[in-house]
């Protein structure tokens, strides 16, 4: 059986991490059996989650993840897309996880706030005499990184208008559909729910969050997708909309 190291849960989410979100909606799509076992970056062969233990192999990084199962299991996530649509899917995904997906980091790692009661909790296992120096050692990378993939060049104001972009873009893409390539969910269905869930729990505020809530068939789809893929997840979301 397929085992899936992630974050586990918290912020609200079924899980922590998109990207890990990611993987385990795909593998819910494909009809997969899986086990889910809480894990911690450092013990990833690439330094991230997620990771799966299939057997005697060992995978890191979701779309490398998505890629085994295709070949090992013979699913295809974008079936009935053709070779045009099949692009676009892939266009799309790039757009969400090297920009938007981005723009969530920033707000949950270097707002204050945001940061003190979210990804602080994470070193909490760390012995108190060094939990300081080592939170805020990797705060500082995330900065640096942040930094250096452009979004941190930028004033708040500036990257909140770069991200408010790829959200209207998302929503005119999605237009009325259930899916963003139509009937049926695919892929990259995985991949936006999974960040505009990250962006839209209610346990962290932000300029990007009140953007978002903006679009209202983007809220829908997230509340759609939640309630289709994780319907035992209590959704805050959608209770504060009831």
């Amino acid at each position: 059986m397929i085992t899936l190291h992630g974050a586990g849960a918290g912020f609200g989410l079924p899980e922590i991490s998109p990207f890990v979100t990611k993987t385990e909606v795909q593998l819910k799509m494909a009809g997969l059996a899986y086990t889910k076992q809480p894990s911690r970056p450092t013990d990833s062969p690439k330094g991230q989650l997620p990771f799966i233990d299939d057997g005697a192999e060992v995978i890191a990084d979701s779309t490398f993840i998505r890629a085994h199962l295709e070949r090992k299991y013979g699913v295809d996530f974008d079936e009935g897309l053709d070779l045009v649509q099949r692009a676009q899917a892939w266009a799309i995904e790039r757009m969400l996880e090297n920009q938007l997906c981005l723009a969530l980091v920033g707000a949950r790692w270097l707002d204050d706030t945001n940061f003190a009661k979210g990804p602080a909790r994470f070193f909490d296992i760390v012995p108190e005499v060094q939990r300081l120096g080592v939170c805020a050692a990797v705060r500082a990378q995330v900065a640096q990184n942040y930094l250096a993939n452009g979004l941190g060049r930028h004033t708040p104001e500036e990257a909140l208008e770069l991200a408010s972009r790829s959200l209207m873009a998302l929503s005119l893409l999605l237009a009325a559909k259930p899916y963003l390539m139509g009937e049926r969910p695919c892929g990259v269905d995985a991949t936006a729910f999974a960040i505009l869930a990250g962006i839209m729990t209610p346990y962290f505020e932000s300029p990007l969050r009140v953007r978002l809530l903006h679009f209202g068939n983007l809220t829908a789809y997230v509340d759609r997708m939640m309630t289709e893929f994780y319907p035992e997840h209590v959704w805050q979301r959608q209770a504060e909309a009831a």
